[in-house]
């Protein structure tokens, strides 16, 4: 018998012996795997470590938003209009397909090591954005940058486990959704810095200083002595199953399609399109596949079906999906509505969106530390699924006379409900997993975070876009295709001073018609409080 063929037996009598998760009851069950034997570093050596791990976190958050105000200039240079799209989707692709695989990777390999091979990859395609000499060079850095910002993304959740007693977890785990939450604004205004001061190009060179560092601290600093790694395969094709490589070479395909069918649908081309329909019916089948997949691997399945199957965690991944979804329709739309309503530039119109973000930052850090005081991160769901619709549904009510006291007003309804929220589907897998399916649990939540926002952002972009077309009919003299083209920054020019009050309306009808989307899925996150228990973070006495 070989090697990987024990490894696989050995598997399955773990599944044999593993509890049915939804058998498991008792309302203050923390982390299986008995917590009190974790090693940890010491507190100085903690923060480091930590430190690390957010200047790792901004930068896949900078880069996934600092492109936006690059790309006018990065096109020019180029002369690649028609590749505008693939500059995100490339990044978002690869993003996304390999978080599932890299969760399997981290049970079976040292969480050092593949966490700095997720941060080399990132430096190498950063560098070969930043150097490129034409448009598919360009796109190819992004690809990599976003596979290991893939790798990245899901070992800074890995190393918290290994780094912080479950407890004190919640409280670090709120800076992470600061961090996003600074980053996407940070992201566009230096970009613009850059583009219009230095050249586009060093909106991919400053990640290479800020990645060293990363890679630096890593090095010296990161020791796991307590991470108790599953048994590997000694032959390739044994790896190949144990990383259940049937399974993720169904799930690649399956993810680009849906990804490209959502990007260029609407947009490049008509939903109706023959292309459009392929993708979708095919990314359909194909992950019926993966599913059967997964169903038939059981244990040596990419995800366990059991880890899913947890009420719990089922909850924390319907919630992951809506939650990022919202956010990131309000935080790219939200803008638009100052510029083109309010006439205010990008900078400006960043500075308008800051209760969002503030409000973001203090939900997000608050409810970290009161978890890690009170235990229970229930409530913060309710909290979230309450707030985040009623501040959506006010920012509805905007119109071009809506003064700064209600839309200030109604962003900091919304960002707080963003922030008690966002971070909490991670401290659910976190509590109620095993130890060693925290890495693969962490990388579903993350998964759907991006995927939700994969699929949330090209519909908004197609509501507006529709909607806008069909109002801008009462304006004979204009023709859409000026307005759609021209952009935020010349819209008032495209009209005379007796036409510009009922382009505004139309404008603003476009856009409230996306915020109605974000009502949308951030009603539904309500759906996971009434699944997901009430388990506490703190140890038993």
């Amino acid at each position: 018998m070989s090697n990987s063929e024990e490894v696989e037996k050995d598997v399955d009598k773990d599944a044999e012996k593993a509890p049915d998760a939804m058998d498991v009851k008792g309302q203050d069950l923390h982390v299986k795997g008995k917590e009190s034997e974790m090693e940890y570093p010491g507190m100085m050596k903690r923060a480091l470590i930590m430190l690390s791990v957010y200047f790792s976190v901004f930068l896949i958050t900078l880069d996934q938003n600092i492109i936006s105000t690059a790309i006018p200039q990065i096109t020019d240079e180029f002369h690649s209009i028609n590749d505008i799209s693939w500059y995100g989707t490339a990044y978002l692709m690869t993003m996304c397909t390999f978080q599932l695989l890299l969760g399997k990777v981290y049970k079976h390999y040292p969480v050092k090591a593949v966490f700095m091979g997720g941060v080399f990859l990132f430096e190498v395609g950063s560098a070969i954005c930043g150097a490129a000499p034409s448009s598919a060079v360009f796109i190819l850095g992004r690809a990599i940058a976003g596979l290991g910002g893939s790798g990245m993304i899901t070992g800074t959740m890995v190393i918290m486990f290994h780094t912080l007693p479950l407890q004190q977890r919640p409280a670090w785990q709120g800076a992470f959704g600061a961090i996003f939450a600074i980053g996407s604004v940070i992201g566009p205004l230096v970009g613009g810095a850059f583009t219009n001061n230095v050249t586009w190009r060093w909106c991919f060179y400053i990640n290479l200083p800020i990645g060293g560092v990363s890679l630096l601290v890593t090095l010296l600093i990161l020791n796991i002595p307590g991470q108790k790694l599953e048994p590997r395969a000694s032959t390739f094709i044994g790896k190949m199953k144990q990383l259940d490589m049937l399974g993720n070479l169904v799930s690649f395909p399956a993810i680009i399609c849906l990804v490209l069918a959502l990007q260029w649908g609407g947009t490049i081309y008509a939903w109706s399109n023959a292309r459009i329909i392929v993708l979708f019916i095919l990314g359909g089948l194909l992950w019926i596949g993966f599913i059967a997949i997964q169903v038939w691997k059981k244990e040596a399945a990419t995800v366990p079906p059991r880890v899913v199957k947890h009420r719990s965690v089922l909850g924390a991944m319907w919630f992951a999906l809506f939650n990022n979804a919202g956010m990131m329709v309000m935080i790219y739309y939200l803008p638009i509505w100052f510029q083109a309503i309010k006439g205010v530039d990008a900078i400006r119109s960043g500075i308008m969106l800051l209760p969002t973000i503030l409000a973001t930052v203090v939900g997000s850090i608050s409810s970290g530390f009161i978890i890690s005081k009170i235990g229970y991160y229930a409530p913060f769901f309710i909290f979230s699924a309450i707030l985040m619709p009623v501040g959506a549904g006010l920012l509805t009510t905007l119109n071009t006379d809506t003064g700064a006291g209600k839309w200030i007003g109604y962003q900091i309804l919304f960002g707080l409900g963003v922030g008690f929220g966002n971070q909490q589907p991670l401290n659910v897998v976190q509590t109620v997993l095993d130890r060693p399916d925290i890495a693969v649990g962490s990388a579903v939540v993350v998964f759907l975070r991006f995927l939700g926002s994969s699929i949330a952002l090209p519909i908004a972009q197609s509501v507006f876009l529709n909607h806008l077309i069909a109002n801008l009919a009462n304006l004979p003299s204009i023709n859409p295709e000026d307005v759609v083209k021209g952009g935020v920054t010349d819209l008032r020019h495209l009209v005379t001073p007796n036409q510009l009050p009922v382009l505004l309306r139309d404008y603003n009808d476009a856009i409230i018609n996306v915020f109605y989307i974000v009502v949308a899925t951030s009603s539904l996150m309500v759906l996971s409080c009434f699944v997901i228990e009430w388990k506490t973070v703190r140890p038993k006495k």
